[in-house]
C-alpha cells in the first residue's frame, strides 16, 4: 500500500551524504524553506565512523558501505575491484581517507576556458572557504568558522620523512599545504578531523541544523524513483519499513552522488532510451549522456620492505604496543588510531613535457593484502601512484528497474 509523508515541503534532498548535509544545511538556514532530507543509511552511532583509523572496518561493511564492485575490466585482466560509496548520514565522508583535497587551481580554469562560466578558480575559492574551519586561520587561500573542520595530522614517521627527503632530492620540493592553487610538491596531508576523530559532512553540517523545525531527516529509505509531472520532477516515492512512501515538494536536489545519483535518475526514466526500455522503464526523458563519461582514477599499490626504522606492521603484531596505542588515543587523541589511509603525499608529473602535476602518490607506513586483511609481519611501506588525468571513459547503468539491485559500474580501466 502506498502512503503519504505527512506535511508540504519546499525542497526535497535525497541523500545525505558529503553533499547532501552542506545542501539541507545551507537551505534550512532560511527558516520559511521547508526541507526534505532522505538517507538510505542509519545514523553514524558506530565508534569506528569517529575513530580515523576505523576506515579499515567500514570500508567493505554493509553497514557503512553499499559494497558496489566494478564489472570484470578487461584491462585489468579481468579483475573485478571493490567501489567503495558511504550508506550512512555523512556518506563516504564517514569512511573515506579524511583527506583535505581542493584539486589543481588550473584544472577549474580549464573548465571555466571550455565554456563552464562560474568555475574557474578564483569563482570556487570563497565558497572553499566559506566552507572551512582551517587550523591555519583566515587566509587568501583557507578560511575559520566553517563547518568543515581542518587540522595537521597528529603524528609524524621518520620512515615518511626520509621518502619525503628522497623525492625532495629528484626535484619534488617539500610544501607546507597542498591547497595553495598548486598542489606540485611533497608534504603531509591536512585532514578532515578535529582534536584526532574524523569529521564528517553530517558532524559538520547535518547535526548542528537538526534542532531547526522546518528541516526534517527520514533515514534507512530507498529512493525509488523521481515523480515527474509534466515534464518537471514534484517529489520522490521511496521505501521505509517495507511500505512505499510518496512525498512531494516544489524542487527536487539529488545528492545521491556519482553512482546513487545516476541510478535514479534512470529507474525515473532519465537516460539512455536503449539502456531503459529493455528493462522495461518508459524513457520519460531520453538523455545518452546519463551514466556515461564515467572517469575514475586507477591506483596500484606498491610494498617495500624496510630495515632499521619503525612502521605500523610491528606495532599491529605486539599486543604492548596494540595497548599502548590505544592509551596514547584514550589519554591525548593522538598516535597511529589517527591515521588517514595516507599521510605523505607526492603531486609531481610523469614526464617534463607536462604543463601541471598529473601522478600523484599516496605513501603510508604500513603494508597489508588488502583493507580489512591483518597488516603483515615484516616492517614495510606502500606506495601508491594515481593518475590523476586519466582519458579512459566508463559507464554506470542500472541492472533492472528493482531499486535494490546493484548496478554495473564499468569504468573501461585503461582503454587509452
Amino acid at each position: 500500500m502506498e502512503q503519504r509523508i505527512e506535511g508540504e515541503f519546499d525542497v526535497i534532498v535525497v541523500g545525505a551524504g558529503t553533499a547532501g548535509c552542506i545542501v539541507a544545511n545551507r537551505l534550512s538556514a532560511d527558516p520559511a524553506r521547508r526541507v526534505l532530507l532522505l538517507e538510505a543509511g542509519g545514523s553514524d552511532n558506530w565508534i569506528w565512523f569517529h575513530i580515523p583509523v576505523g576506515y579499515l572496518f567500514a570500508i567493505g561493511n554493509p553497514r557503512s558501505d553499499w559494497m558496489f564492485r566494478t564489472e570484470p575490466e578487461p584491462g585489468l585482466n579481468g579483475r573485478s575491484l571493490a567501489y567503495p560509496r558511504g550508506k550512512v548520514i555523512g556518506g563516504s565522508s564517514a569512511i573515506n581517507a579524511m583527506i583535505s583535497m581542493r584539486g589543481q587551481a588550473a584544472d577549474y580554469d580549464h573548465w571555466r576556458q571550455l565554456g563552464l562560466t562560474g568555475w574557474g578558480y578564483a569563482d570556487v575559492l570563497p565558497a572553499f572557504r566559506r566552507l572551512e574551519d582551517h587550523f591555519l586561520g583566515d587566509s587568501d587561500h583557507h578560511g575559520s568558522g566553517g563547518g568543515w573542520r581542518i587540522e595537521a595530522a597528529r603524528l609524524s614517521w621518520p620512515i615518511l620523512d626520509a621518502v619525503g627527503d628522497a623525492a625532495e632530492q629528484m626535484g619534488v620540493p617539500w610544501i607546507r599545504d597542498f591547497n595553495t592553487g598548486d598542489n606540485e610538491g611533497v608534504g603531509y596531508f591536512h585532514v578532515n578531523q578535529k582534536r584526532g576523530r574524523r569529521w564528517s559532512s553530517a558532524r559538520g553540517f547535518l547535526k548542528p541544523a537538526l534542532n531547526r523545525p522546518n528541516l526534517r531527516l527520514e533515514k534507512n529509505v530507498l529512493v525509488d524513483r523521481l515523480i515527474v509531472e509534466h515534464g518537471r520532477a514534484v517529489g520522490v516515492r521511496f521505501i521505509q519499513g517495507g511500505q512505499i512512501v510518496e512525498a512531494r515538494a516544489r524542487q527536487v536536489v539529488l545528492c545521491a552522488g556519482s553512482i546513487g545519483s545516476t541510478q535514479l535518475l534512470q529507474r525515473s526514466g532519465i537516460g539512455p532510451a536503449e539502456w531503459l526500455a529493455p528493462l522495461g522503464i518508459e524513457p520519460v526523458l531520453d538523455r545518452p549522456g546519463v551514466g556515461r563519461n564515467l572517469q575514475d582514477h586507477l591506483q596500484q599499490r606498491a610494498i617495500y620492505k624496510v630495515s632499521g626504522v619503525r612502521t605500523l606492521n610491528e606495532t599491529y603484531h605486539s599486543l604492548p604496543r596494540r595497548a599502548l596505542m590505544g592509551l596514547d588515543y584514550a589519554l591525548r587523541r593522538r598516535g597511529p588510531l589517527t591515521m588517514a589511509p595516507s599521510q605523505l603525499g607526492i603531486f609531481t608529473r610523469s614526464d617534463p613535457d607536462r604543463e601541471r602535476a598529473n601522478i600523484q602518490f599516496h605513501v603510508q607506513p604500513l603494508s597489508l593484502d588488502k583493507f580489512g586483511d591483518p597488516l603483515h609481519r615484516f616492517p614495510a611501506i606502500t606506495v601508491s601512484a594515481c593518475n590523476l588525468r586519466p582519458t579512459s571513459r566508463g559507464e554506470i547503468r542500472i541492472t533492472s528497474a528493482a531499486p535494490g539491485a546493484a548496478p554495473s559500474i564499468a569504468p573501461h580501466y585503461l582503454t587509452t
